[in-house]
């Protein structure tokens, strides 16, 4: 399964390497978009996910990593006022 990297900038001009266990975030964000601070934590919900359905549909256990990558957007968009999330690149 290829696994990659999205990067993005948090509203308060903080940078951060994100993982993912499939390219499916590819199909729920953009590079060179920007998202509201809430779209893109539930758009992230949904990509990871579904990534880490992949995951447990082939090899019968959920991404932990995956689950772990979300538990960190959520908690790092607490810690944001407002604002916009910014997607940077790909890297797979």
């Amino acid at each position: 399964m290829p696994e990659m990297r999205f990067h993005i900038r948090w509203p308060d001009g903080s940078r951060e390497a994100c993982y993912s266990p499939s390219l499916v975030i590819k199909d729920h964000l953009a590079v060179g978009q920007d998202y509201p601070l809430d779209e893109f934590v539930g758009l992230s919900r949904v990509a990871l996910g579904i990534a880490s359905e992949r995951v447990q549909a082939r090899y019968g256990f959920p991404c932990g990593r995956a689950q772990a990558q979300l538990a960190r957007i959520e908690e790092a968009a607490r810690r944001q006022d407002s604002g916009t999330v910014y997607v940077e690149a790909f890297e797979e």
